[in-house]
């Protein structure tokens, strides 16, 4: 009787191993996975990208996309870090892409759009009815203002604002008031935009954060010199002197990462799930119609589009972009 029931428990064990084999097998590949469109994308591009993803499934009432904001970086590194897949990368520095991703998980990179560094605040800031672009430097050292930036190892906002310090210290002949800033901003988050709701209720008083994102959240803003802002291609060795140290690949190595006018970019990974699926998501945002919401949302666009690694681009989306010329 005891070989029986023995009998039985492994015929049944094994029969369920098969069974759940085979529908693991199944859920690899199946069809809603096919239906997906995964987006790994900065913080300040989750306003005009989901315009554009809503207009995409109008046209593609099937696919289903799903979009993962985080610093650049994180984004990044989930892909060459953790093994995560996804169909688009839209990363809010184009270097994040070159340096982090190809050419083991990415062999293009086309840079879209542009953007510039700005201090936002609301109503509910204190001194918001004395500061201006005049006076911004000497406000902002007041012991009582608490400034919030994001993370420089996670999202590029981060690091540009440290160059901003740097940029500020020498525009306005302040020394040490890169320090004094970097002493004073407690508030530190992933990305940018996760320090919204702390401004909104007063809790962080001023942002370093992007023109576009101040713009699309109603923010009030102080516009900063284009010396300052890394807007400029006219100001590009100026920039230059801006250095932040950032880890690299792995842990024990950094690189140096240096200040220039900003550039966003977009690339499809080699292992994306739905390649057909993101090259038509990609020639969307490259169109004229894609272009046309960035710009209504704050983000001038690189017109035309330059790509680094012409030769591995999408043949869909070749007629939209120009070869990228170092």
């Amino acid at each position: 009787m005891t070989r029986k029931i023995w009998n039985i428990i492994s015929f049944t064990t094994i029969m369920l191993t098969i069974f759940c084999a085979i529908a693991g097998c199944k859920n690899k590949n199946t069809d809603s996975d096919k239906n997906e469109l995964v987006v790994f994308h900065a913080g300040s591009l989750s306003v005009p990208l989901r315009e554009i993803s809503a207009l995409f499934q109008k046209e593609h009432p099937d696919i289903i996309i799903k979009p993962e904001a985080s610093g650049s970086r994180d984004a990044a590194r989930k892909i060459c870090d953790l093994g995560k897949q996804c169909d688009i990368m839209a990363s809010a520095d184009y270097k994040v892409v070159r340096d982090l991703l190809m050419p083991e998980y990415a062999d293009f990179n086309i840079r879209f759009a542009l953007n510039e560094m700005v201090i936002a605040y609301t109503d509910k800031s204190r001194s918001c009815s004395d500061i201006t672009s005049d006076n911004w430097y000497d406000i902002l050292q007041n012991e009582n203002i608490a400034i919030g930036r994001s993370d420089p190892e996670r999202d590029p906002c981060g690091y540009r604002a440290i160059m901003v310090f740097q940029l500020a210290q020498k525009y306005y002949n302040i020394p040490y008031f890169s320090g004094k800033l970097m002493e004073k901003d407690r508030y530190i988050r992933p990305k940018e935009t996760d320090l919204l709701a702390l401004l909104e209720i007063g809790e962080v008083d001023y942002l370093f954060i992007y023109r576009s994102v101040a713009a699309q959240h109603g923010l009030n803003m102080i516009l900063l010199p284009e010396e300052i802002n890394l807007s400029s291609s006219a100001f590009g060795e100026l920039y230059k002197t801006a250095t932040v140290k950032l880890s690299d690949k792995t842990p024990d190595q950094f690189i140096i990462r240096r200040g220039e006018p900003m550039v966003y970019s977009v690339t499809i990974p080699k292992n994306a799930p739905n390649p057909k699926v993101a090259q038509a998501w990609l020639a969307l945002l490259l169109s004229p119609r894609g272009q046309a919401i960035m710009e209504k949302n704050g983000q001038p666009c690189v017109d035309p589009p330059l790509v680094d690694g012409l030769e591995n681009a999408p043949e869909c989306i070749k007629h939209l972009i120009a070869a990228y010329i170092k």
